[in-house]
């Protein structure tokens, strides 16, 4: 007997997109999930160009904000309460679902009652030409493909959740994460602490459009995702192995790619054999760690890609250590993450706020200094 297709609502958070949306939206239109089986829904996220106009070329319903830019978080909770469907697809505008991507989630939902949410991965062919596109999307799809299964985290590029539970849980935290950081990983951790099972489907593949520059790959590591991310890790008090782009391995890859950079650094005012030997031994091991996505490298794209994008994979691990230094100092200055001040107002007279805001106090040496 063949299971029930849940009804999904797909939810797309946009602002200033109209140059993606006939593309992304297009894409929705064509999937092999007949059309009675979801619903489309786009939340224009206060954009001043024709992204509310694109957006009702395909959309069943189309979620207008005003103001000023609210933020993915705050988008995707609009359309949450908009949204009619068992099953909640989170899609950003800049995410061309394959034509079996809708349908792949409602059948993993239907098939497998036991889990709340799951995400897919982009695929290997990124629309975006510049090498530093490629290699964005590429590490991207590697790490999500390599790790197929239960997972500790969730991602809203290219993801599912069920709608009662996202609800149950305040879905997205908007009074944190008022532009796009880690508003899904947050999630995915409440989810977790909450006892939810998260699956990470590599089958479910998407393409991304957008077009990296090196600027926004660095914006991104440090005050988009890997500073927020590890303050968040380290405030919860939890160990950061078992969640993407944290286990052992990458973590090893950080301390050495750090060692190799010092010890060059040191051998410009010490020019010895020594710290030169220990530099390269460095070098050489991040590369033989990382050996499983340059053999990925190798295959989808040759030799030359991967010697052009070796500067921008050691600056990769670079960044992430500079994360976890911030991270920590932020930690040990503020404590845990606090929602915005109009919020813990809001929060105390009564209001509720998405998700409840915190009743724990700080614990940064600001806070023990203000009430020692």
């Amino acid at each position: 007997m063949t299971a029930r297709l849940p009804f999904l609502s797909v939810i797309v958070p946009a602002h200033q997109a109209a140059g993606f949306l006939p593309q992304s939206l297009a894409a929705l239109r064509a999937s092999d999930l007949p059309a009675d089986g979801f619903e489309l829904i786009v939340v224009d996220d206060a954009s001043t160009d024709r992204t509310a106009l694109v957006a009702a070329k395909f959309a069943d319903t189309v979620v207008r904000l005003a103001g000023n830019r609210h933020g993915p978080a705050y988008a995707r909770n609009r359309g949450a309460e908009a949204s009619h469907g068992e099953i909640l697809v989170f899609l950003d505008a800049d995410v061309c679902a394959h034509r079996d991507t809708l349908r792949r989630f409602a059948e993993l939902f239907g098939t497998n009652p036991g889990i709340s949410a799951a995400f897919g991965s982009y695929d290997a062919r990124p629309s975006g030409p510049g090498v530093v596109s490629q290699y964005r999307n590429l590490l991207h799809h590697f790490t999500h493909q390599s790790n197929a299964g239960e997972a500790e985290t969730f991602w809203a590029g290219c993801g599912a959740a069920r709608r009662d539970v996202f609800l149950t849980l305040g879905g997205f935290d908007e009074w944190h994460y008022v532009r796009p950081q880690i508003e899904d990983i947050e999630l995915g951790r409440r989810l977790r602490l909450d006892g939810h099972r998260i699956l990470l489907d590599p089958t479910i593949q998407s393409t991304h459009l957008k077009v990296w520059t090196l600027r926004d790959v660095l914006k991104t590591d440090l005050t988009g995702r890997g500073v927020p991310w590890i303050w968040l890790t380290i405030a919860e008090g939890r160990g950061a192995s078992t969640t993407l782009n944290l286990r052992g391995v990458q973590r090893w890859c950080t301390a050495l790619a750090w060692a190799a950079a010092l010890c060059a650094g040191i051998s410009l005012v010490w020019p010895t054999g020594l710290v030169r030997l220990a530099s390269a031994a460095a070098a050489v091991l991040v590369l033989l760690l990382n050996g499983g996505f340059y053999r990925f490298l190798l295959r989808e794209r040759g030799v030359p890609f991967i010697l052009a994008v070796l500067p921008l994979h050691i600056l990769h691990h670079l960044s992430n250590g500079v994360s976890v230094f911030s991270g920590w100092v932020m930690h040990v200055l503020f404590g845990e993450p606090q929602p915005p001040p109009a919020a813990a107002a809001l929060a105390g007279i009564g209001f509720k706020v998405w998700p409840p805001a915190p009743s724990r106090p700080r614990t940064g040496i600001w806070s023990r200094r203000k009430t020692g």
